[in-house]
């Protein structure tokens, strides 16, 4: 049986959601309980935290990226070994995809798992009601269960606030006053990631130490409840994506960072040796890798050593020139051009396993949940097989990818965004993060703006 869960949620970004997850999967910790934990929607760094926190690895559940079957399997997961889960959300509550889709409240529906809604007190006393009523009568098959209020003035603040919410019949768990001391810096992908802050540990004991003084734990644990049978049920699928060879040399590091646990660990469960190595420490891919995989992270930070890592760049070299399969995703793309340009207009020579040169000296956003589709045969699967993603940078391609795209891309409302990423041999990559395959075959213009198969 899977453990019962809450998800924490907020009704819009910069609740503090993730600082209120961080104190209480620490505090539960501490208190000897086995929390494990999930990251609704497509983000590496939170559940990075989330991880440093509980001791557990993160599980990332997307209702918009994922097949079912994937979803399901993944709730089921998350909960084995442990006696709760907490789920963080996703921006505001029902927010998600263009078109919907992808948000904390379609989790909600799918598991049962109840909702307790952390809310920014600043500024508001009673009017405070009037927000949680409408969130808790927006959707009849999400059960917001509790709230917590965020940010608050002090004691009298508090008490204003739960006086107003009783007549809601929902319970109030408690005010958390602001605390500068509890600040995570972030930086342009989001916050600072977890294994870069000096004092981790002692950050997050003090968040569980804020939580425990404010928050009444033990009723938010009472609120919890058992996955829904449709949410985690006994589901087998395939792998999120095939492996890319027998022995998969995985760049690991600051560098390198954004990697979803649950694709190496179907990797591994395939048969596949998953092979890790740092750039940043002077390593290169292992020499007898199959295939090597450059996930995405910050190279933009690191250009300079990664440019003067000679066993990195000749490991890549050495490694197409063997045939094996060399796939980067985002910044392991842009490693595997020809230049990185930094914020500071300064450019590092990279792989030059395709023709794509970056730059970061005028950054532009973009943003999306993608759904690709092959342009031709590759070890991801044949020409028109699907997956879906999404892009996250600030990097400008300076000049084409390239006459031989990897993908067909469309984004979350179905328009068509054209050709996307580069493949030469055995060497491939894109901006797109992949989180899934997609079921069914490609629509009419993914199909036909390539030549399958070329």
């Amino acid at each position: 049986m899977t453990a019962p869960g809450l998800i924490i949620a907020g009704p819009a970004s910069g609740c503090g959601k993730t600082l209120v997850t961080l104190a209480l999967l620490r505090r539960l910790i501490s208190a000897g309980r086995a929390v494990a934990s999930a990251k609704v929607g497509p983000d590496y760094i939170d559940g990075a935290f989330h991880t440093a926190a509980s001791g557990r690895p993160c599980v990332n559940l997307d209702s918009w990226a994922m097949r079912p079957a994937t979803l399901q399997a993944l709730v089921r997961a998350v909960g084995e070994g442990a006696d709760l889960v907490l789920a963080e959300g996703v921006m505001g509550l029902f927010d998600g995809a263009p078109g919907g889709g992808g948000s904390t409240a379609d989790i909600a529906a799918l598991t049962g798992w109840p909702v307790v809604l952390v809310v920014d007190a600043k500024g508001m006393a009673a009017s405070a009601a009037a927000l949680i009523q409408g969130y808790a009568s927006h959707r009849d098959d999400v059960n917001l269960a509790g709230v917590i209020f965020n940010r608050v003035g002090g004691p009298g603040h508090t008490a204003v606030l739960r006086e107003s919410c009783a007549p809601l019949g929902l319970p109030v768990i408690g005010g958390l006053p602001s605390d500068a001391g509890l600040a995570v810096p972030d930086r342009h992908l989001g916050l600072v990631q977890a294994h870069e802050h000096q004092d981790l540990d002692g950050l997050l004991d003090r968040a569980a130490a804020w939580a425990a003084a404010h928050l009444d734990i033990d009723r938010l644990v009472d609120l919890a409840q058992p996955a829904t049978p449709g949410g985690a049920q006994a589901a087998t699928t395939t792998c999120a994506l095939p492996p890319l060879g027998q022995r998969i040399a995985v760049a690991r590091d600051a560098a390198f960072a954004f990697t979803y646990s649950y694709v190496l660990e179907d990797w591994r469960a395939a048969g596949a040796e998953v092979l890790p190595f740092s750039p940043l420490a002077g390593q290169g891919p292992d020499a007898n890798a199959d295939a090597v995989y450059l996930p995405g992270g910050y190279p933009e930070l690191h250009a300079g050593r990664l440019a003067g890592n000679r066993d990195f760049m000749m490991g890549l070299r050495a490694a197409a020139a063997r045939d094996a399969t060399v796939y980067g995703e985002c910044g392991g793309y842009m490693v595997l051009g020809r230049g990185l340009e930094d914020a500071g207009g300064e450019r590092h020579e990279m792989a030059g396993l395709l023709p794509v040169a970056t730059s970061f000296a005028a950054p532009r956003l973009t943003l999306g949940y993608r759904e690709v589709a092959l342009g031709a045969d590759s070890p991801l699967g044949h020409a028109g097989s699907r997956f879906r993603g999404h892009e996250f940078h600030y990097a400008r391609l300076c000049g084409p990818e390239g006459d031989a795209p990897l993908f067909v891309c469309r984004n979350a409302r179905g328009h068509h965004l054209g050709s996307i990423g580069s493949r030469q041999g055995g060497v491939m990559g894109s901006f797109i993060h992949l989180v899934d395959r997609a079921d069914g075959p490609a629509p009419a213009e993914q199909r036909s703006t390539v030549q399958y198969g070329a």
